[in-house]
């Protein structure tokens, strides 16, 4: 997908209100009362305690003895308290220590270990900038520093990690993203990313790179780029003296699907005769050069409860499962271990896991004599594993659902399981979950719909690298999604979620950023109509410590939209979120607040967001404002209740806070924006009709009077060049005969499927949005379909679908034509002010 370069007045107005927001943020360290200091990591609380109230008659440690601030910050006044008292008389307490070098050293030279240990705790999540002061101007030993690190709690395996001195950048590709590290980085620098495809003249804007505290580094995401294409990538780092140093990367997306190797494939009629399949036993696996596939060809996989899960992959690798029906399994569905690049798509997982022997206190057990709770029995689970591909599969119908929050934290069954850190630090992490149907029902439903394991530790969850989108996620009891743990690049965008007690879970986030962005979260609520949160965030102390992105993302619920939740007894947060609609539809204390945080860090930011409780016709948040900017819609009624629950909804925007690579309506645009009309008439040549995506599976589409007919199960597009406003329309006639599972189009950026460009006018299949109340007849009928709804943007394809899996080639009599194609914009006048922009928010393209 291609962009053009924002104007340079326009971008230079976003940073400038971005860079102003954070030097205000910032200077506010050192300025704001005991208060606000809430807000901060512990030593930041107890220096400005100190610094406000030091005399002659209160020494600090008299003041130490005497704290009574919040009580996370007071354990550590009376742990350290001779330390602190010491470490704020040689003035090496301070947040921000910008002393020159000789000062540093003088300040530093003869820290204690114990003192040491103390800054390790006081400031957990800085990390970096401790260990390499300490390191650097200090005289103690590398074990001493080490021990000083573990005794205040610190992670061994990133004790020396400031240094990076064994640590390499990373330029790491996903399909429709790239992930960047770049580590030996300053808290005080900025690092400005552009990127151009291979075949591009011109480069784009990305967002700049975040600040990541614990390693010391840079780190950040390109996203929505095209499969399979290298792209050129510079990143400009600015320190706090203007010196610039300029880091360049080469990367490739990796493919649509992957290499197979010719001599393994397999078919499942061939290889399986009842019970588990077995794949060590059978041992299929492929390699580098060409996965082993195996595929559904009619016979369901029908495994029972005598083995632990219907499909064992185990750690076979290069392993590609497509079209399989998967039913049992006493706790997995799909089940690997150790395993990497592992690709499942078009899979039906149901019917798996434990089922209840035993009630006690509302929880479920396998047996009367089990200790524990059924619990973490999954659809797919990956353990261990890494590199994998989930697509377009539907998991759902667990034989157990979920307990609520009535007896205690659900426990119960989920749709995906994830614990991405295999043991080769090679294959961790670069999770890829698109384009599926996970989803209970409102009376048997999941614990969370995808869960990560070791959630509080870095190595738990998607790890790093990982991306999670276009799909529909439904009916959990806990989280709809959960990627607590190592959150590095992880992403989770253009995703449906509705009705679960929580949306979105990022608590904690041990080391970001993750980026959260265009999700449409909706009418949530556990089997008792009970909510919390649609984003929840919580940890960043406790667990410390990383950032997430949410940006542009629709909430529309009942409760709350972003809120902490305690997390080792901490509920901060680091969240920057831009752009967003948050409208909740109730009011109560600790309900339907927009933003909730109580524990107010000092580095979060909320900008630009449409915040509107409709109960009480205003906005309802908890923030400190120093950190907020209002959107200057938020206090208009009638714009504030205007917006439709639906999943893609216009947002109007004044264009210093259009977010580079993020926001759509720059996403979709090109450096050569080309020219609207009034009617455009669709010429359809023959020539230029080729396959979309992998979904021809047979049939040649025939092309007569601009006309196209399609038969079998084929999927074809053609080239079209325009940019669709919410006034666009599309007229055509349309011409079905015998069924389908899926007759319609699609509009789409890209050669790559994309669920909510899908416009289905006809067939049995539940598949992107659902238009069949427009055809009356199924002969000859012409319709009009306002396609602003459905896609904003640049269109670069049309795409016609006659969609037919489950019909044998044989018995396939079905087919569609579509002509008389006419795109029509209604208003003359498409051009975008320079001050105000309409933006597409939530699900979709």
């Amino acid at each position: 997908m291609h962009t053009f370069n924002i104007k340079p007045y326009i971008m230079g107005l976003f940073f400038a209100v971005f860079l102003s927001i954070l030097v205000t943020s910032c200077s506010s360290v050192t300025k704001r009362g005991l208060d606000h200091a809430k807000s901060g990591q512990p030593g930041d609380v107890l220096y400005l305690y100190l610094s406000e109230n030091v005399n002659k008659s209160n020494s600090a440690k008299k003041l130490l003895v005497d704290y009574s601030g919040p009580k996370r910050v007071q354990k550590y006044a009376e742990k350290y308290n001779k330390e602190i008292a010491q470490l704020f008389t040689l003035n090496a307490l301070s947040p921000s220590l910008k002393a020159a070098e000789e000062v540093k050293k003088v300040i530093f030279e003869k820290i204690s270990v114990e003192q040491a240990s103390a800054l390790f705790a006081l400031f957990p999540i800085d990390t970096a900038k401790w260990m390499k002061i300490i390191s650097t101007y200090s005289g103690l030993s590398k074990n001493d520093i080490y021990e000083s690190a573990i005794t205040a709690g610190l992670d061994p395996s990133i004790v020396f990690a400031a240094s990076a001195s064994g640590f390499e950048d990373t330029a790491t590709p996903l399909i429709n993203s790239i992930g960047l590290v770049i580590y030996g980085q300053d808290e005080e620098s900025t690092a400005a990313v552009k990127f151009r495809a291979e075949d591009d003249t011109y480069w784009r804007e990305a967002l700049n790179l975040a600040w990541e505290p614990i390693y010391g580094s840079f780190a950040g995401s390109i996203v929505y780029l095209e499969a399979n294409t290298t792209y050129h990538i510079e990143v400009t780092i600015t320190d706090v003296y203007g010196d610039i140093v300029e880091h360049s990367f080469q990367a490739t997306t990796k493919p649509n699907t992957p290499p197979i190797d010719p001599n393994k494939v397999y078919y499942l009629s061939e290889i399986y005769s009842g019970g588990q399949l077995d794949l060590e036993a059978l041992n299929i696996e492929g390699s580098a050069d060409g996965y082993a596939k195996i595929i559904g060809d009619g016979p369901v996989i029908e495994a029972g409860s005598d083995v632990l899960a219907a499909v064992n992959i185990g750690n076979n690798s290069y392993v590609m499962l497509e079209n399989l029906t998967v039913k049992g399994g006493q706790r997995y569905g799909i089940f690997a271990k150790k395993a990497h690049h592992i690709w499942i798509k078009a899979c039906n997982v149901s019917e798996y896991g434990r089922e209840a022997v035993d009630i006690r206190n509302g929880k479920a057990y396998s047996s009367p004599t089990s200790n524990s709770p059924i619990n973490y029995d999954s659809g797919i689970y990956l353990e261990r594993s890494g590199i994998a591909v989930i697509e377009e599969c539907e998991v759902h119908s667990p034989n157990l659902g979920a307990n609520n929050w009535s007896v205690g934290h659900p426990k119960g069954a989920n749709a995906l399981q994830v614990w991405a850190y295999h043991d080769s630090d090679a294959y961790r992490g670069e999770f890829i979950v698109r384009n599926n149907r996970f989803y209970g029902t409102a009376n048997h439903r999941f614990n969370d719909v995808i869960e990560g394991r070791m959630n509080t530790e870095r190595r738990g969850g998607f790890v790093r690298n990982s991306a999670i989108y276009g799909n529909y996620i439904a009916y959990a009891n806990d989280d709809l999604i959960e990627i607590d743990g190592g959150q590095q690049n992880v992403l989770v965008y253009n995703n449906e979620l509705t009705q679960g007690y929580v949306g979105i879970s990022i608590a904690p986030n041990l080391i970001g950023p993750s980026y959260l962005f265009h999700n449409y979260i909706h009418d949530l609520g556990d089997d008792r109509g009970k909510e919390w949160t649609a984003i929840k965030a919580g940890g960043l102390l406790s667990k410390p410590a990383g950032k997430t992105y949410v940006i542009e993302n629709y909430i529309n619920t009942d409760r709350n939209g972003i809120a902490g939740s305690s997390v080792a007894g901490d509920s901060t947060f680091w969240i920057e979120a831009y752009n967003n609609i948050i409208l909740n539809r109730l009011s109560n204390n600790a309900v339907g607040l927009g933003i909730y945080d109580k524990e107010k860090f000092y580095l979060s930011k909320f900008v630009n967001n449409l915040i509107f409780n409709t109960k009480i016709n205003r906005p309802k948040i908890d923030v400190d404002f120093d950190s907020f900017v209002e959107h200057y819609k938020n206090h208009d009624e009638v714009y504030s209740s205007s917006f439709d629950n639906r999943p893609l909804v216009d947002l109007s925007i004044l264009n210093e806070f259009l977010i580079p690579n993020f926001t759509r309506e720059v996403n979709n645009s090109y450096d050569a924006t080309p020219s609207l009309v009034a009617n455009k008439f669709v010429e359809i040549n023959e020539d230029d009709l080729t396959k979309f995506d992998n979904q021809t599976k047979y049939g040649l589409p025939e092309v007569k009077n601009n006309k196209v007919t399609l038969v079998g199960n084929s999927w074809y597009k053609i080239p079209i060049e325009i940019e669709v406003t919410k006034d666009t329309m599309l007229t055509m006639t349309i011409d079905i005969e015998g069924s389908s599972e899926i007759v319609g189009i699609a509009l789409e950026s890209d050669n790559s499927l994309t669920q909510s460009k899908v416009l289905k006018l006809s067939g049995s299949q539940k598949f992107g949005n659902d238009l069949t109340s427009l055809l009356s007849e199924e002969r000859n009928m012409t319709i009009e379909i306002e396609i602003g709804k459905y896609h904003l943007g640049h269109l670069r394809y049309l795409v016609f679908i006659l969609d037919n899996d489950k019909v044998e080639r044989i018995n396939n009599k079905a087919s569609v034509s579509f002509s008389n194609i006419v795109i029509t914009n209604l208003k003359d006048d498409v051009s975008n002010s320079n001050q105000e922009t309409l933006i597409p928010v939530g699900q979709g393209l």
